[in-house]
């Protein structure tokens, strides 16, 4: 990433929950709790917590899993799946804008 181009992602609510990321709010009726499109979500959320910055070091991991409860509990991946992961990932289109001009690239 540099300054004059910033790569785009999907929206986020202003506490920076995903916008497909429901929970039983105060005051509300809803009665769900985590993603509304699990079953489809983009390759972005599927890849979670495997991101390039996640896994740069065991310190940025700790870091990831102090914020997410998901991590470090549940199934342990091998090796293997995480590479691919992460190869999907570098193979999956990056959409990014000129911050100047605001296009999309």
């Amino acid at each position: 990433m540099n300054r004059e181009r910033e790569r785009l992602s999907l929206r986020e609510k202003s506490n920076y929950d995903c916008i497909f990321w429901r929970s039983n709010e105060t005051g509300t009726t809803e009665n769900f709790n985590g993603c509304s499109v699990y079953n489809v979500r983009p390759l972005q959320c599927r890849v979670f917590p495997f991101w390039d910055s996640n896994v740069v070091s065991p310190e940025a991991w700790e870091a990831a899993a102090k914020s997410c409860p998901g991590i470090n509990s549940g199934k342990l991946f091998e090796s293997t799946e995480i590479e691919n992961y992460l190869r999907l990932m570098d193979e999956e289109p990056v959409i990014e804008r000129d911050r100047k001009q605001g296009g999309i690239g």
